[in-house]
């Protein structure tokens, strides 16, 4: 290995980055970038990636996964060659710059994805891992070795503290991912103190246990880092390797202390740890010559390494994984041959054999459940189990799967989904919420959506999930009412760059039979029912539409016209102008909305809302909508009490009148 002065220097000059970043923001984590440089410093010599095409598929993915080290993040790409300029580097935490206070995907080139939640950035890199376990083994040859890259990433204490990294690693060793390299930054420092006031297990037993090989090095010993960083490319399963740090390492009188963890060290405190360091204490944001010219030749090397791999695709590639590989990276979703259903079905059931459709024609739509496969039909028929076929059995881990499933859509080459009960959602959210902030084209398969669920009770009937999640922005939540509909919200998903979820019932749903159904679902909602001089809207979802197209039935037959409106997307309808919503919601009418579910969100629209304000119970669904209200009668009663009439009197009215009674 070349002189350690100036490999110091290196790790040196990403310190005083680092610092400078905060001290200029006033705001930031400088301790884990200055205690991770010395292992940055020599990991730089062994990942392969090109800052020039910081999309080049068979890259290694480094993946930061305390997102608070930002800073770090930065100075490393800064200066391999990414496009990030010092003057990115000064404005810092700024609004509009390129370096945000934690790593955000699409916005800074080099960045795999969104890190900052503890416990995420592991486990996308499990999911990197795995994404590129199934890309080699569907695409390389003997003669041309299409993927052959590793991932590596740098977690803390917080991380494998956070249980989903509990999830992913267990889920790694089980599949022994030798393609995954972790360091650990073992600082024994959280925001509190000491780790050791909440944390006492045994890291290296913990992952040995879960089926990884685990070193322990000195995390500032430049020989160690480099010895175990050349062992890692050998193993036959993943790899934790345990570096010990100091937080704040080369600050004159902060090192060490977990004040350093999340402020800035003050200026004189930076002036004199540059002294110390042999630093000119009056510059900042200074990189000498020769430590661009060390970095940077990650240029140059990921230039030849790109061209080699171009060049045996091109060469030794057969023709049939040339045409496969084009089809992972540009899938054509007009070969899909979408299914028909004109009868009543669950829309669990028309949803499982709408992804077996596109899996037939995708070859990089893929995916699994948190063992629920057989309840949520998400079993992609015939295409075999993962590592070898595309049913990613992920085990009873919701929370690693959304992660996973978040780095299997930044790949690159793959399409995928997660599926689990509704209820179960909950376990996802951080995930799916950074899925919706990177705009990753993945997809949700959420059964058992409602009380519907039945004799489960209420431990396992949603109510206030589908409010949750129409509430977060960029991220699309389709509630089907029956499987054409279902069909369309497919279509109109696939041609969107945004995550979706769709949210399907457990129980039976009458098939529309009206001409008039299955309208505009790309535009969210549609105008089902339409009476001319309309006095009464009402709105609906899933398994709600049917209801409400018989109370608005009745409510006609009471002598208020009222027209149905469907909205199988409620987050697609809010963003339709005004004059759209009109020509669906009559501005001269009540508008009243009916949901098992919390339902609040509705009111955007309606004047009143029939929804669940407690707790489902447990007991047959059929009785269970009855009990809370979701009958034609009873729903029919509560619209009628909204508008101020005497439903009794009504219903006794048209009991009489032999020509309306049987209208429906």
């Amino acid at each position: 290995m070349e002189n350690k002065k100036i490999l110091k220097k290196q790790a040196d000059t990403i310190r005083f980055l680092a610092a400078d970043m905060v001290q200029r923001a006033n705001s930031g984590h400088p301790g884990a970038p200055m205690g991770l440089a010395d292992i940055v410093t020599i990991l730089a010599r062994h990942i392969t990636h090109n800052p020039k095409n910081p999309k080049w598929l068979n890259r290694d993915r480094l993946v930061f996964s305390g997102g608070h080290a930002s800073a770090l993040v930065y100075s490393f790409l800064h200066l391999s060659g990414y496009d990030i300029s010092l003057e990115d580097l000064q404005n810092f935490r700024q609004l509009g710059s390129k370096t945000p206070g934690h790593p955000e995907y699409g916005d800074v080139p080099g960045v795999e994805v969104t890190t900052g939640p503890l416990g995420q950035g592991i486990t996308n890199a499990v999911g990197f891992a795995m994404a590129a376990k199934y890309a080699a083994t569907v695409l390389n040859q003997p003669k041309a070795e299409v993927i052959t890259h590793k991932v590596y990433c740098l977690c803390g204490d917080g991380d494998l503290q956070e249980g989903i990294s509990y999830e992913a690693c267990s889920l790694a060793g089980h599949l022994s991912l030798d393609n995954l390299v972790v360091i650990y930054d073992s600082n024994a420092i959280t925001i509190e103190g000491d780790t050791s006031i909440a944390w006492s297990e045994d890291v290296k037993h913990r992952f040995e246990a879960q089926g990884w090989e685990v070193s322990r090095i000195d995390g500032h010993d430049f020989d160690e880092i480099n010895a175990v960083l050349e062992q890692s490319k050998e193993q036959t399963k993943p790899y934790l390797i345990i570096a010990d740090t100091t937080i704040a390492k080369g600050a004159c009188q902060m090192e060490g202390s977990h004040h350093a963890h999340g402020a800035p060290l003050g200026c004189e405190e930076i002036k004199n740890s540059k002294i110390k360091a042999g630093f000119d204490p009056e510059k900042s944001f200074s990189v000498d010559e020769d430590v661009y010219a060390r970095f940077s030749c990650a240029l140059e090397k990921g230039d030849l390494a790109e061209a080699n791999w171009n060049a045996r695709v091109k060469n030794d590639l057969s023709s049939d994984q040339k045409a496969l590989l084009e089809a992972l990276l540009n899938p054509d979703f007009s070969k899909i041959e979408w299914p028909n259903f004109e009868s009543d079905v669950a829309t669990r059931d028309s949803n499982g054999k709408i992804l077996n459709a596109i899996a037939q024609a995708i070859p990089g739509f893929l995916g699994g459940s948190a063992d629920l496969g057989p309840s949520n039909k998400s079993e992609l028929t015939g295409l075999g189990d993962y590592p070898l076929g595309r049913n990613i059995h992920f085990g009873i881990r919701e929370h690693a799967m959304g992660a996973i499933i978040n780095a299997f859509a930044l790949y690159g080459l793959f399409i995928p989904f997660g599926a689990t009960f509704f209820i179960f959602s909950d376990y996802m959210k951080p995930s799916v919420r950074l899925a919706a902030l990177m705009k990753l084209k993945n997809f949700y398969i959420w059964t058992h959506d409602s009380i519907g669920v039945g004799e489960d009770g209420p431990t396992h009937q949603p109510i206030e999930q589908l409010s949750q999640f129409r509430a977060l922005p960029n991220f699309y939540v389709y509630r089907p009412c029956d499987g054409r509909e279902n069909v369309k919200a497919w279509k109109k998903a696939l041609s969107m760059q945004a995550p979706a979820a769709f949210v399907c019932s457990r129980q039976k749903l009458r098939a529309l039979k009206d001409d008039r159904a299955h309208g505009d679902v790309e535009n969210g909602g549609y105008l089902l029912k339409r009476r001319e001089n309309a006095q009464v809207t009402l709105m609906a979802s899933g398994s709600e539409v049917y209801l409400a197209l018989e109370v608005a039935c009745y409510l006609s037959m009471f002598g208020i016209p009222s027209n149905m409106v469907s909205v199988p997307c409620f987050d697609l309808l809010n963003e339709q102008d005004e004059a759209y919503i009109q020509t669906i919601i009559e501005p001269q009418t009540k508008v009243i909305a009916i949901e098992a579910g919390a339902g609040i969100e509705w009111y955007r629209y309606a004047d009143k809302v029939i929804c669940m304000e407690r707790f489902g119970a447990s007991g047959p669904a059929e009785l269970l909508f009855d009990k809370f209200g979701f009958t034609a009668h009873k729903a029919t009663k509560s619209a009628c009490e909204f508008l101020g009439l005497d439903y009794e009197a009504l219903k006794a009215e048209l009991e009489h009148d032999n020509e309306k009674k049987h209208c429906i």
